[in-house]
């Protein structure tokens, strides 16, 4: 990319090198960027996620300029957007799979600076996270002052909860994180806002849900006649939340085929239970618990003639969702939106949310989806690498965090 007197610097970064995996950051050079009236606005939009850049306000170079000396971005992803918003060195490039090992070896100066390491959950999730600990740690013992980690997405993030005789997976990625030698954690729209307590380091857990509000007010037309659906009892709350800022009905799904999530795989059935044919353990005064059936499906409130809009945190196996765009088009819901934070859209999904009732699937980009959006037009995207880079340069000079999380409630 030609470099001109009117973008910002062409200087780059050392190489950071690492052998044996797909990681490997070898020219970490600046964003271009158009100075006009003290405004930054990218020249070119090489946003993978294909945010118009039109879009994309223009923000103060005051604002984003962060001290060159003191930080440094370290990222193994190529399709993170902070680089449209962030005037410092971040273009990750990858190597050649040697081996089966993932090597660090960091080649710039790290020592008494502020190192942000952005990391973008790919598919393969393991790699991911043995490829974050290990630059975390080799950070760490480069004595770096301070190391963030910014983790759009949080891996294993539904494993939070006992099931049987599993293990709570969330606490051990936390866990390793910490000792690893992480001392922040920037991420978004946790599965459970109590995963911060698995942390002994300050979390911010970022909201998306301003930036799906404003593709409802912005792109949805004629949203006032919309109606927000959970389509489970669990994901109630969102979706009252997102009811209340709109000023529009409330909808929830009850009696839909149970999910991993439910209390009934919950299992603390150890010793395993003894069959009886009464309501009372026969060697103990233990009532034992009467077992859920599932009743017939119903939508508690009223959807007929209304744009049906259902809100959650995470879109991974869709049928659930196709399941509840098929009840609404029943119950007489004439246009249906799916709004979701994170959009992991494994396995079949770009193909199942074509071929069903849903017309419209609106997720963030934590997560990298351009091969699902290319497989099915239904897919949009919403940019939220305003509020991350946002989140950096506060944290890089010590200003207040309560700005991002203004008029959150602790239901949000």
């Amino acid at each position: 990319m030609e470099n001109t007197p009117s973008m910002v610097g062409s200087k780059s970064l050392r190489p950071l090198s690492i052998k044996g995996s797909e990681l490997c950051i070898q020219s970490l050079t600046v964003f271009p960027f158009l100075i006009s009236q003290n405004t930054l606005t990218p020249k070119h939009s090489t946003n993978l996620f294909e945010c118009n850049s039109d879009s994309v306000p223009s923000v103060s170079a005051e604002h984003l300029t962060l001290a060159r000396k003191h930080v440094v971005f370290l990222s193994r992803c190529v399709n993170v957007c902070l680089h449209v918003y962030i005037s410092l060195p971040l273009s990750p490039s990858h190597a050649p799979f040697v081996s089966i090992e993932t090597r660090v070896q960091i080649q710039e100066s790290v020592r008494g600076k502020d190192v942000f390491v952005i990391q973008t959950v790919s598919k393969d999730v393991n790699t991911t996270i043995m490829e974050m600990l290990i630059m975390v740690y080799a950070c760490r013992t480069s004595c770096a002052r301070s190391i963030t980690g910014v983790l759009p997405y949080f891996p294993y993030s539904k494993q939070c909860k006992m099931r049987k005789r599993g293990s709570i997976v969330s606490k051990l990625i936390a866990s390793m994180m910490c000792k690893a030698g992480l001392t922040h954690l920037i991420t978004m729209d946790l599965h459970q806002k109590e995963i911060q307590g698995f942390f002994n380091i300050p979390v911010d857990n970022l909201r998306a849900s301003p930036f799906l509000l404003q593709y409802i007010q912005e792109e949805i037309p004629d949203y006032r006649n919309a109606v927000i659906v959970a389509k489970s009892p669990a994901s109630a709350k969102r979706a009252q939340s997102f009811a209340e800022r709109l000023r529009l009905g409330l909808a929830v799904i009850h009696g839909e085929a149970q999910d991993a999530e439910s209390d009934q795989v919950d299992g603390r059935h150890s010793p395993p239970t003894v069959k009886t044919t009464g309501a009372i353990h026969p060697s103990m005064d233990i009532p034992l618990l009467i077992p859920k059936e599932k009743p017939p499906i119903t939508v508690v409130g009223d959807v007929g003639g209304r744009i049906a809009i259902i809100v959650d945190d995470i879109i991974d196996d869709v049928s659930s969702f196709v399941a509840a765009a098929e009840t609404l088009k029943e119950r007489g819901a004439y246009k249906i939106y799916v709004m979701a934070t994170h959009g992991i859209l494994s396995s079949d999904a770009p193909r199942f949310i074509e071929e069903s009732a849903i017309d419209e699937v609106v997720v963030t980009n934590t997560i990298p989806h351009e091969l699902q959006k290319l497989q099915c037009p239904k897919i949009k995207t919403a940019d939220i690498s305003m509020i991350l880079s946002e989140a950096i340069r506060r944290i890089h000079n010590g200003e207040s965090m309560s700005y991002l999380f203004r008029n959150i409630g602790m239901d949000d």
